[in-house]
């Protein structure tokens, strides 16, 4: 594997650590990381002023000269794959994408191969710097197989650690749009009485719980109130369907982003997601609420009614901030038009 080395020398009034000068003052070209950053110089592989330091919180002088012996990036062990991409928006340090309801974000056990990931290593190719030293794409968040919509990657180690310190500080902007059972209403009596649910303003229902790996189904999560990982959903009602009203067109925004997180919120409301094969979505409807045809349209959704919608985030480089938005996959279109229709 072939080496090379990064010459620069520290500009005015450096900060007190090693790695934090260098993560400053290294050419933005490189696209390192302070993480990486931090790991060379532990690894011995940073000199200053022709001497090899190895403690990232060592302090370094004004105009120090630094040498950094970085290993060329190495190839990932997944290999491309030609599969088309619905890319949204792309430049030298991330891209967006639409992701397909089917699509696993990253190879593992089950799915070694048809991933976003083996996407991406194919549309990408050369374009990745390299994260954390190997020529991949830098997932710092992912959406289940069966969910459609938007996702940022990203295509240098920079980028990875800005992108991931975003989504640690949930400052990102996540929207999605799903079909559930039932009408979340703050005027419901059932709902005042569920553990973890209240309602603020707007009618927008607010789900805080712990989310944690199901003790008997490993395919599950389970909402726990004590252990567990923090999680925080709010949704609230855009369009509602049958006479009565049996389903409802939501909106959730993610103050956390756990695993399932919307899908067993949703469905610990009692409002579970149209389709869901893990949390209850095959319910039956009443007929006098919605005619026979519409009901089994519903029964017979293939997947989860879920849609990552829109996507906000400050460009980790730039500093700009980026939106985007995805309009309703094939599938979660005809299913909502039908229902329209039949209430038309």
């Amino acid at each position: 594997m072939g080496t090379r080395l990064i010459e620069f020398r520290i500009a005015a009034a450096p900060p007190p650590r090693l790695d934090k000068a260098l993560s400053r003052d290294v050419p933005d070209t490189e696209s390192l990381s302070r993480t990486r950053l931090a790991r060379l110089i532990q690894e011995g592989a940073v000199s200053v002023d022709g001497t090899v330091v190895s403690d990232p919180k060592a302090k370094v002088a004004e105009d120090a000269h630094i040498a950094i012996t970085v290993a060329e990036a190495e190839d990932s062990h997944i290999g491309p794959e030609d599969i088309p991409l619905e890319v949204v928006y792309e430049d030298d340090d991330l891209i967006v994408v639409n992701k397909p309801a089917g699509m696993v974000v990253h190879p593992a056990p089950g799915s070694p191969s048809g991933t976003l990931v083996n996407a991406l290593l194919h549309h990408c190719g050369d374009a990745l710097s390299g994260v954390g030293g190997v020529k991949r794409p830098g997932i710092v968040h992912r959406i289940d197989k069966d969910t459609s919509g938007l996702l940022v990657v990203a295509k240098s180690d920079a980028a990875h650690q800005g992108l991931a310190e975003q989504f640690e500080a949930h400052t990102v902007e996540r929207r999605y749009l799903a079909l559930c059972y039932g009408v979340p209403d703050a005027n419901d009596p059932r709902l005042r009485g569920v553990k973890g649910v209240s309602f603020e303003p707007g009618n927008v229902m607010r789900l805080t719980t712990q989310l944690a790996r199901h003790k008997t189904d490993r395919q599950r999560q389970a909402v726990l109130f004590h252990g567990g990982k923090y999680a925080v959903t709010r949704a609230r009602v855009v369009e509602t369907f049958g006479d009565p009203a049996v389903l409802s067109l939501i909106e959730c925004w993610l103050e956390t982003g756990r695993t399932h997180q919307i899908r067993v919120h949703m469905a610990h409301a009692g409002h579970g997601l149209v389709g869901d094969p893990v949390y209850g979505g095959k319910r039956k409807l009443a007929i006098r609420a919605i005619d026979a045809e519409t009901a089994e349209a519903v029964r017979g959704f293939p997947r989860q009614a879920l849609h990552a919608a829109v996507l906000g985030f400050e460009h980790p480089i730039s500093g700009a901030f980026l939106r985007f938005e995805a309009a309703l996959p094939q599938d979660m279109d005809v299913l909502l038009d039908g229902l329209r229709r039949q209430m038309s």
